[in-house]
């Protein structure tokens, strides 16, 4: 099997680029080495959808899981890659072509990796999932599914809908992926979240590597 993981990640940082109206990151160094303390130690504050991150069922559900519920296989096992040609959506139409199966980790790439990650300010105008396409993900009955951008639903359009059509239907889901050097095809995912207490979400730390298939 192939070693080298590569980070899907974000980088979180004092100032990133966060979704309106949710907390502002801000990482402050409280106790310095420098300044004599014994230890560095810095003081994080944001919200629990920052960066790269993952929204668990009570995030949209008032009576949904906690993201501490979180099976360890829905993010951990082979995933595959698929790149979106739409610059707009995510649509139903482009993924019947792709054969979605059942207990499938699909990870989306969009143009989002390519142009969304360089600025510190919010693109409104993201590649997002549209309601149908949700829909059509959850009658397909896939296990969790990743986006390359702050949200699997729109800013204007959908935002709404298409988080309900995933979390309803049982779709772990990863925000905020940076997909920029990964090409479509099948890879070994790893993405785990924080383990909040019945957390409507938490950030992750998510690494791919190429799929060799086990003897």
């Amino acid at each position: 099997m192939a070693s080298s993981w590569i980070d899907i990640s974000v980088i979180l940082k004092s100032g990133m680029v966060h979704w309106p109206g949710d907390p502002k990151i801000e990482i402050k160094q409280i106790h310095s080495i420098a300044k004599g303390a014994t230890a560095n130690v810095s003081h994080i504050s944001m919200g629990s959808h920052t960066g790269t991150h993952m929204d668990a069922p009570f995030h949209f559900l008032p009576k949904g899981k906690g993201i501490d519920t979180i099976p360890l296989d829905a993010t951990v096992g082979k995933a595959r890659v698929i790149e979106i040609h739409d610059r707009e959506s995510i649509k139903a139409e482009e993924l019947k072509g792709h054969n979605i199966r059942s207990g499938e980790r699909i990870l989306f790439k969009t143009i989002n990796s390519r142009r969304c990650w360089k600025s510190d300010h919010f693109v409104k105008d993201f590649v997002y999932i549209s309601a149908k396409a949700a829909q059509f993900l959850a009658t397909r009955k896939v296990k969790s599914l990743g986006v390359d951008y702050l949200s699997v639903g729109g800013y204007f359009k959908d935002g709404e809908a298409t988080h309900h059509a995933l979390l309803k239907a049982g779709i772990w889901v990863i925000e905020g992926l940076n997909l920029f050097k990964i090409k479509s095809g099948e890879y070994e995912l790893i993405c785990l979240p924080l383990k909040l207490f019945h957390g409507d979400g938490a950030p992750a730390r998510a690494m791919v590597r190429p799929w060799t298939k086990r003897k």
